[in-house]
């Protein structure tokens, strides 16, 4: 399938390399199915390295993997919408979640299953071990936490910080950005900083980790974007998948940031047992006071 996207790879061909030659035919013969591959995959197929599929879409033209596929599922968008295909939102689009206006309702809850089943299994492969371990402990002799994510992250942001408040560890997550940057600014190298952001480029977030790492502190960040701008600031970075999609992410991002953050939660609890049974203890009577029935019990005295 020609498009503005073939036509750009096409009008370097000449002055690549043998190697490269090989990823851009990948390219070039199954250009719809490029545009669904992850970068690892995509090398895999043309049967060649990572670095070579990179060369390649630089002299291009394309700024990087992510820039590259952006454009190519947007085109092969155009096209189909062009060509009448409008009725079904590409599946690329959707995590690899193929909705179509004639599907039942019956459908939709096994669809969305596998999809998220699909997503967690690719965060456990793409979290090492290594990363973990530091991650843990990091957080265990941090003097104080930030956390810092917007819009559809915020959601995991604050589950972060209510999992890490159970366990008596010191931290705090600001829903003003412009305290948020303040406070990134402020933080110390005995500090942690934990960035969460699918794309890897919300602005606010990015920015108060740029802030918490040219104050000294360790950065971590949880994104889905390996070569995103928050990785450059970012000393532990956790990538929940390879794989890169750009919309529907509202749908499907929370999902693996939540596998994350019940990881942390469990490997910090498994860390030092007793004493982080013992904070629970202390979160378990507060909580207990506020229920319902607690409530009505004090009212009957």
């Amino acid at each position: 399938m020609k498009n503005e996207i073939t036509n750009q790879i096409e009008s370097c061909y000449a002055d690549l390399r043998k190697s490269e030659k090989r990823a851009a035919d990948y390219i070039l013969r199954h250009a719809e199915q490029a545009a669904e591959l992850s970068l690892d995959r995509l090398a895999d197929a043309a049967g060649v390295s990572q670095p070579t599929v990179l060369r390649m879409l630089k002299t291009a033209g394309f700024g990087g993997y992510r820039e590259f596929r952006y454009q190519m599922v947007a085109e092969l968008a155009r096209q189909r919408s062009r060509e009448g295909e409008e009725q079904a939102l590409p599946h690329e689009l959707m995590y690899g979640y193929h909705l179509n206006r004639e599907d039942g309702l019956g459908e939709i809850p096994f669809n969305i299953t596998m999809t998220t089943e699909r997503m967690l299994e690719e965060t456990m492969k793409n979290f090492p071990r290594k990363t973990f371990d530091r991650v843990i402990r990091a957080l265990k002799s941090a003097r104080l936490i930030d956390i810092y994510g917007v819009e559809n992250s915020a959601v995991t942001a604050v589950d972060l910080l209510t999992k890490l408040l159970y366990l008596g560890l010191p931290c705090r997550h600001f829903t003003d950005c412009y305290l948020q940057r303040i406070a990134a600014g402020k933080l110390t190298d005995q500090d942690v900083a934990v960035g969460i952001s699918y794309s890897g480029e919300s602005g606010d977030t990015v920015n108060a980790m740029k802030a918490a790492k040219h104050a000294g502190a360790c950065t971590v960040a949880i994104t889905n974007f390996r070569e995103s701008t928050i990785s450059r600031y970012s000393d532990i970075l956790i990538c929940t998948s390879q794989e890169q999609h750009f919309c529907g992410n509202a749908i499907f991002s929370r999902s693996p940031q939540i596998l994350i953050v019940d990881m942390i939660y469990m490997g910090l609890i498994s860390s030092d047992y007793e004493y982080y049974a013992g904070q629970l203890k202390k979160c378990e009577k507060v909580v207990r006071e506020k229920t319902y029935e607690s409530g009505r019990s004090r009212e009957k005295r």
